[in-house]
């Protein structure tokens, strides 16, 4: 079995899931409320910010928030999704199928990776219809939504990889997707206990995922940031195809 086999099979697997379809109607449906209850509160102060040359404007009041929004949501969404992809698959037994097919374990895991990457991706992009809508009308900051929406889409991605990392280690989904919340929530929040701790900066405040998130939002794209999301990514992957791999040795 081919990687392009994995993803398609994980893809199909996605699009008859009925949890799959009913987290994706309620996010579309949560951030749809957020952008029309965001679009009037920026049309409600339209005129102030039109006498102040400093304010942000449609970009930063509608676009970024909505974006902003789509994380949130991810972080308790993205692990529900993941859940099932290894885990499920080692619950059923159909796992140990898979890997006596000869299929390499980074294979298996990259695909399954693919798929609920590209499931996510089409979020993202019914997220951005929204104010792209309204573009023709409005004076978007079209660099500062380009850096928020590599943001988000890395942020999506990051997630979707711990929650892979995560099914991967046990038998269990809700295991699974609990882990999944636990970590992505200490990764968002370490810097902020830090700092109530006493302590801000350094390692801590680069481990911090809301860290990175916060620099593209704000229209800044630097390496160390798409680095960090890159080694996160990595990282999970690489733990994700080591579980399998040691269950393709004691089978």
């Amino acid at each position: 079995m081919s990687l392009t086999a994995v993803t398609r099979l994980e893809l199909r697997r996605l699009w008859v899931r009925p949890l799959a379809w009913g987290l994706a109607a309620l996010t579309i449906a949560w951030l749809a409320w957020t952008f029309t209850l965001s679009l009037g509160t920026f049309l409600a102060i339209q005129v102030k910010l039109a006498a102040s040359p400093d304010a942000g404007g449609f970009t930063d009041y509608v676009s970024i928030p909505l974006l902003a929004a789509l994380v949130g949501m991810s972080l308790l969404v993205v692990p529900l999704l993941t859940m099932s992809t290894l885990a499920g698959e080692r619950r059923a037994g159909t796992l140990p199928l898979l890997v006596s097919t000869g299929i390499a374990p980074w294979k298996l895991v990259t695909g399954k990776y693919l798929a609920v990457l590209a499931w996510l991706m089409l979020w993202l992009l019914v997220t951005l219809a929204m104010p792209l809508v309204l573009a023709a009308s409005s004076t978007p900051d079209w660099g500062k939504l380009a850096a928020a929406t590599l943001g988000t889409a890395l942020t999506l991605a990051t997630v979707a990889a711990i929650g892979m990392a995560c099914s991967a280690a046990t038998s269990y989904p809700a295991i699974a997707a609990a882990l999944t919340l636990v970590i992505t929530l200490a990764l968002w929040a370490v810097d902020r206990g830090a700092q109530m701790a006493g302590a801000s900066g350094g390692f801590l405040q680069w481990l911090s995922l809301d860290t990175h998130l916060h620099n593209l939002q704000r229209g800044l794209v630097v390496s160390s940031d798409l680095i960090w999301f890159a080694l996160a990514i990595a990282l999970s992957l690489v733990l994700a195809t080591r579980r399998l791999s040691a269950d393709r040795e004691r089978h």
